[in-house]
């Protein structure tokens, strides 16, 4: 019986159904003991190498899509209580300097405080999140080192981003956010449900 084990958490902050997962996450911890890993990739980077794109462009010509959408995403958090959610009226975002920055913090061991502090202001604040002097006071006001806007471009941080975008398709992500318990892969937040059902039958 494998007694803990850990969950690869593909994200970029850009994506809401990304935010929903990570206010979800500490949830299925608690019931599972499983670990979830944050691996920040950069989504747009992810769309490219796999020939896709945003749901908002995908389905925009697709009668009735994007409604159901909108319908699954509230049903999502109704079931699961979230109350901050605010859709961000900046939207799209570009993220390429957060999701960098998230590399410094992952370096630095800052990532879970960074995660949660860029996703309520992504998501629950509705800042223009890819404006540096924005990131910057809300590094402050999290507590977190700002320097990390400085750090995001710096080659070896970067490079590291493109490496695990590219890592993550090779595995077999096409957006975000994904999921990986071992070798399965598990996409959108809707399949949390089966993910933690996975976990359990592998815990034994």
């Amino acid at each position: 019986m494998v007694t803990s084990m850990h969950v690869e958490f593909h994200f970029d902050f850009g994506s809401p159904n990304a935010y929903l997962s990570h206010v979800v996450i500490p949830q299925i911890e608690q019931r599972t003991g499983a670990r979830f890993d944050y691996v920040p990739v950069l989504l747009g980077g992810i769309f490219k190498l796999t020939n896709n794109q945003a749901p908002m462009i995908a389905f925009a010509n697709i009668r009735n899509k994007l409604d159901y959408e909108r319908r699954e995403m509230g049903r999502f958090i109704a079931r699961h209580k979230i109350t901050r959610f605010r859709f961000n009226p900046h939207f799209p975002v570009n993220t390429l300097l957060l999701m960098r920055a998230a590399v410094a913090a992952k370096r630095s061991g800052a990532l879970p405080a960074y995660a949660d502090a860029m996703f309520r202001a992504m998501w629950e604040d509705g800042k223009k999140m890819d404006d540096p002097g924005v990131v910057r006071e809300t590094l402050r006001a999290a507590g977190l080192d700002a320097s990390l806007v400085e750090q995001a471009q710096e080659q070896p941080v970067k490079d590291e981003l493109a490496q695990n975008t590219q890592a993550s398709v090779e595995r077999g992500s096409f957006g975000a956010p994904t999921f990986f318990l071992g070798e399965d892969i598990f996409f959108g937040k809707h399949s949390l449900g089966d993910l933690e059902e996975e976990i359990r039958r592998k815990r034994g």
